[in-house]
């Protein structure tokens, strides 16, 4: 049986399962829990929460990502340039290579009772209708992030899903028509398969060779009965008001 959960991240270890099917889902708000984020900007806190975004009993807050100047930070795959983020309330900015998964806001993750690959996984931000429709009103930034190690010294890994460090931008007025993200094939356990170029990293990896599960290096050929991957996410309104036509969807193949 194949499954896909969305989880929170809160820490280091991360925290529950996000019950999608029941209508809970990221939020992104200004500086806490309600609060607008003004037209043009990018949020500041970003939390669990209802379809609607106003539960005011189970809401928690989780890592925030944020495109802190959505005209530089980007990044683009044209010239090579890196993309940049401020993580949680700071004003520093790290460059996305160096961002560690655990200080992004969404684990994606896939189970199956055998151990399998996976192929071709890709991530839409969409209208929450019709997958193939961009959300309106609001611009969303996605970028995968492929760095155990929990110091941002620490190079990522090799094996990606893209080659760059570079925000992927979903811009309803510039494509109304919704696009994939390419996320890594076979990411294992944890985000933990790379390439034997990824070796020596093994050291600065958390509990590597003490608790399961220990790191593998073969890249897409590598088979597991769980896959992670770790989403970094920014929104920017482009008009007032909430936006709940809003919804982000990840699809796979295994093998």
């Amino acid at each position: 049986m194949a499954d896909i959960t969305f989880r929170s991240q809160v820490g280091v270890a991360g925290a529950a399962v996000i019950t999608h099917s029941a209508g809970s889902g990221l939020g992104f708000y200004g500086d806490g829990y309600g609060v607008s984020v003004p037209v043009g900007q990018t949020q500041s806190s970003t939390w669990v929460t209802n379809a609607n975004g106003t539960d005011n009993t189970n809401q928690y807050e989780v890592h925030n990502t944020r495109v802190g100047d959505p005209s530089t930070d980007i990044g683009t795959s044209t010239d090579g340039n890196e993309g940049q983020v401020q993580v949680d309330g700071g004003t520093s900015k790290t460059n996305l290579k160096n961002l560690p998964n655990y200080q992004c806001p969404l684990n994606i993750r896939f189970t199956h009772t055998d151990a399998v690959k996976v192929q071709n996984c890709k991530l839409r931000i969409f209208d929450r209708n019709n997958i193939n429709k961009a959300a309106s009103g609001v611009v969303t930034y996605v970028f995968e992030a492929r760095h155990p190690a929990v110091e941002t010294s620490v190079a990522g890994l090799t094996h990606r899903g893209t080659a760059g460090h570079f925000w992927t931008k979903y811009d309803p007025l510039l494509d109304p028509t919704s696009k994939d993200t390419i996320f890594t094939s076979s990411p294992g356990v944890s985000g933990l398969n790379s390439t034997t170029a990824d070796q020596a990293l093994t050291s600065k990896f958390p509990n590597a060779g003490v608790t399961s599960p220990a790191p593998t290096f073969t890249g897409t050929l590598h088979s597991s009965k769980q896959h992670d991957w770790y989403a970094a996410i920014s929104a920017q309104p482009t008009e007032i008001g909430s936006k709940t036509n809003y919804g982000l969807y990840f699809s796979l193949e295994y093998l």
